[in-house]
């Protein structure tokens, strides 16, 4: 039977279905482990923020959750009418089933259901405690010297390829001869790049390129498909503020160990923000493997022992893998 032939009711049950079943698996997900402690703090999940940054000093003011940013069509989630309305179809339509699974519909329908509506903190215009301060003001700044060709942004795995000395020798063997810019910053978020690129480090330029990775320091707290929402949202802001820029979206890159919840829950992320990819502005890829041997462990000496962050090896993998692509979205 095809989706066509499907009742109103039953689509709408079906729906339900596929939809609460993703966002109960991640919400299932431990925590993504944070990497070890060291001279510099490696990003982890972060909650829904409430008050200062810890290790950022009582300079910094509270956060608080911004306004909703739009979020693309493709990975769009149910409105608060939305969930009551498919909620009530499905509980219409298993208290009317009569076929051998009805025992099952019944038994676990509060596992097929959406979840109460609540706002998707990924998806919002929110000032993060990494987006405060001087290295917010460095980026408005140097948005507005202009003369960017390739805008690089994310997190801490963006941000540390000039770290040392080391990983910046692999940042020199693949952009040396690109006007590059950096605006990434360690710990942050898809809602603190989305602030950012709102509120001046989107302004004042026009790339012809951005690589973007970001969405890891999610997924400690938000299901999969709020991360994709997040990460959706920023690449609708990227084409808001730079209509003309070729968009490398990258998949988020594998952390932990083979059997971590938390890479179950990445390739689902990974497998939703693939939609936006329309070989047009935005052009999804995914070099994880690459990191990899075939037990799934990364690479002798490709990243640091927090199976997090690359070392200069996972850098210049990285580098090499994306470098083709984008001197095709430079031109």
């Amino acid at each position: 039977m095809n989706g066509s032939s499907l009742s109103p009711v039953l689509r709408l049950a079906t729906l339900a279905a596929v939809v609460s079943a993703s966002a109960v698996f991640a919400q299932g997900q431990t925590p993504a482990p944070a990497a070890p402690a060291g001279s510099i703090p490696a990003p982890t999940g972060q909650a829904p923020p409430t008050g200062r940054g810890q290790g950022r000093g009582p300079a910094f003011p509270p956060v608080v959750i911004g306004p909703p940013a739009p979020v693309p069509n493709e990975l769009a989630l149910p409105t608060a009418t939305e969930v009551t309305q498919i909620n009530d179809a499905l509980a219409k339509f298993i208290d009317k089933d009569n076929s051998s699974a009805a025992p099952l519909l019944k038994r676990y329908q509060h596992v097929v259901q959406l979840p109460p509506f609540h706002v998707n903190a990924a998806a919002t215009y929110t000032q993060t405690v990494q987006r405060m301060g001087a290295r917010h003001e460095g980026f408005v700044e140097r948005a507005r010297q202009g003369n960017i060709d390739l805008l690089l942004h994310g997190d801490s795995i963006t941000d540390w390829w000039v770290q040392n000395d080391e990983n910046k020798a692999m940042f020199d063997k693949y952009f040396a001869n690109i006007r590059t810019a950096n605006f990434a910053v360690a710990g942050d978020t898809t809602q603190g790049v989305l602030w950012g690129l709102h509120n001046g480090e989107g302004q004042g330029f026009q790339p012809k390129a951005v690589m973007l990775m970001i969405g890891t320091n999610n997924t400690g707290t938000y299901t999969a498909p709020e991360v994709a929402a997040g990460i959706g949202a920023v690449v609708l802001e990227l084409r808001r503020d730079f209509p003309d820029a070729k968009i490398l979206l990258l998949a988020i890159f594998p952390r932990g160990l083979p059997g971590d919840a938390v890479r179950d829950k990445i390739a689902q992320i990974n497998k939703l923000i693939a939609r936006l990819d329309d070989q047009k502005h935005v052009f999804f890829m995914d070099i994880g493997a690459k990191f990899l041997d075939e037990r799934g462990v990364f690479l002798a000496d490709a990243f640091r022992p927090d199976n997090l962050h690359p070392q200069a090896k996972g850098y210049d993998i990285w580098g090499d893998a994306v470098q083709a692509r984008l001197a095709e979205l430079l031109k």
